[in-house]
């Protein structure tokens, strides 16, 4: 009953007897869930999410960092990070609810951030230039630390922002996703750290910066490949975007 409800709701989202917005649907976090169940269904090799039969995917998986809280009041310290999607072979849970930790055979991990209409975040509360891409590449870097999972053991690594090919073309992501930007970001965050850091930045954040693949990619490039595989799927997918499009260009964030 509760959710037969639930999905008669949600159906009322697009039209005018919508009864909460319809942004709580229509949204990156679905429109990339929707994206990934998608891959998970249909195995395909050639596309940066790919999804294996020994790999899953997984929405808000809790990422640690290497800056945790180090006493109570610390002035440096931010929290763990919320992933839109993680790709590959791990659990989630095995120290509190939501956490993420990769199996001793990893081969494959990914970290994507899903936007529509808004930037990559500018910081953190104490470090404000730590942008979000940076944060999650360091985050990536603390995972295979606690995993003791060497980057270069992994056939796949990566940090992928998804967002509509408008966002790309106008250059909104390009600044801070480049190895160059990144590495700079997280280099000053370590250094605020008087040399306790320096090992985590040399033992496993520079070989990570080694071995990831860190880009964006348009929601339309992702929807253009699954109808040339999936036509029918891919245009209800298509139309779930294009409704992601038309909501969320009235709720523009910055």
């Amino acid at each position: 009953m509760s959710i037969e409800r639930i999905k008669s709701m949600l159906e009322l989202c697009s039209g005018d007897k919508t009864l909460f917005p319809p942004t709580d649907l229509y949204n990156e976090g679905w429109m990339l869930r929707l994206c990934l169940d998608w891959f998970s269904n249909n195995l395909t090799r050639n596309h940066s999410l790919a999804i294996s039969k020994k790999v899953k995917w997984y929405s808000e998986a809790l990422l640690p960092s290497a800056f945790l809280a180090r006493k109570r009041g610390d002035k440096f310290a931010e929290s763990w990070t919320h992933a839109d999607g993680v790709i590959g072979n791990f659990m989630i849970g095995k120290e509190g609810a939501g956490d993420l930790f990769l199996f001793p055979d990893a081969k494959h991990f990914v970290v994507i951030e899903a936007k529509m209409f808004s930037k990559l975040s500018s910081g953190v509360t104490n470090a404000r230039y730590y942008n979000q891409a940076a944060r999650n590449v360091g985050c990536i870097a603390e995972v295979l630390k606690r995993s003791k999972q060497k980057p270069s053991n992994l056939t796949r690594l990566g940090f992928y922002v998804v967002a509509p090919q408008i966002q790309i073309n106008d250059d909104v992501f390009i600044r801070h996703m480049t190895h160059g930007s990144i590495q700079k970001i997280v280099k000053r965050r370590v250094d605020e750290y008087d040399g306790s850091k320096e090992n985590w930045y040399r033992n496993w954040f520079l070989p990570t910066m080694n071995h990831i693949d860190i880009r964006t990619i348009s929601w339309e490039e992702i929807i253009s490949y699954i109808i040339q595989i999936d036509p029918l799927e891919g245009k209800s997918l298509n139309d779930f975007y294009r409704l992601c499009i038309k909501f969320n260009q009235t709720h523009i964030r910055c």
